[in-house]
C-alpha cells in the first residue's frame, strides 16, 4: 500500500517536468503552435459565449481572436495542464481498481470462509443428530431396564413376603421367608 502512494507521488513529481516540457515544445514547434494557437482560439470563443449565455454580459456578433503570442502561451498552458490532468485521472481511476480489486479478493475469501464454516455447521449438525437419536435409543434402554429391575424386584418382594409364592398351573410351593423390613429404594 505505501510502496503503491509513493509511486503516485513520484509520477505526479515527474509530471511537472513533462509538462513543462510540453509548454516549452509546444512554443518551438510549428506543429505544437498550430495546435496550442487554434485550441487557444475555440477556448477564447466558448469563454466569451459563456459570459454572455450566464453573465448576463451583452451579445458579440464578432469575437476578436487572441494575439498569436497570447494564444501560444493559452495553448501550451492547456496542454500543459491537460497533461498533469490525465496524469492525476489515470492514477485515481488505477488506485479506485486495484482497490476494487483488492475487495473483491476480500469478498471472495470471505465468501469461501462463509462456505467452509456453513459445511462444518451442516457436519456438526447430522452429528449432533445421530448423537441424540443413539442418546435417546440409550435412555429408552435405561428406562425399559428400570421398569424391568423395579417389576423383578417387586416380585421378589412379594413372593419372599408372602411366604408362598404359586405360579399358575404349577404345583410348586416356595416356604415362607421372613425378612428384616426394608427401606424403600430411591430409583436414579
Amino acid at each position: 500500500m505505501a510502496t503503491v502512494k509513493l509511486a503516485t507521488l513520484v509520477i505526479r513529481t515527474l509530471a511537472k517536468p513533462i509538462s513543462a516540457q510540453i509548454k516549452n515544445q509546444a512554443k518551438q514547434h510549428e506543429t505544437f503552435r498550430s495546435i496550442c494557437i487554434s485550441l487557444a482560439q475555440r477556448m477564447h470563443v466558448g469563454e466569451i459565449k459563456l459570459r454572455t449565455n450566464i453573465l448576463g454580459e451583452p451579445a458579440r456578433q464578432h469575437v476578436k481572436p487572441l494575439s498569436e503570442t497570447r494564444a501560444i502561451e493559452n495553448g501550451a498552458n492547456a496542454l500543459a495542464e491537460g497533461f498533469l490532468f490525465s496524469v492525476a485521472a489515470l492514477l485515481i481511476i488505477g488506485e479506485t481498481w486495484r482497490s476494487s480489486r483488492s475487495q473483491s479478493k476480500q469478498r471472495g475469501d470471505v465468501n469461501e470462509r462463509i462456505e467452509e464454516l456453513s459445511a462444518n455447521v451442516a457436519s456438526l449438525t447430522e452429528r449432533l443428530e445421530r448423537i441424540q437419536e443413539s442418546l435417546g435409543d440409550v435412555e429408552s434402554e435405561r428406562a425399559r431396564n428400570n421398569e424391568l429391575a423395579r417389576i423383578v424386584e417387586r416380585v421378589v418382594e412379594i413372593g419372599l413376603r408372602g411366604g408362598w409364592a404359586e405360579f399358575e398351573d404349577t404345583p410348586l410351593k416356595i416356604p415362607r421367608v421372613e425378612l428384616a423390613p426394608t427401606t424403600s429404594r430411591v430409583s436414579p
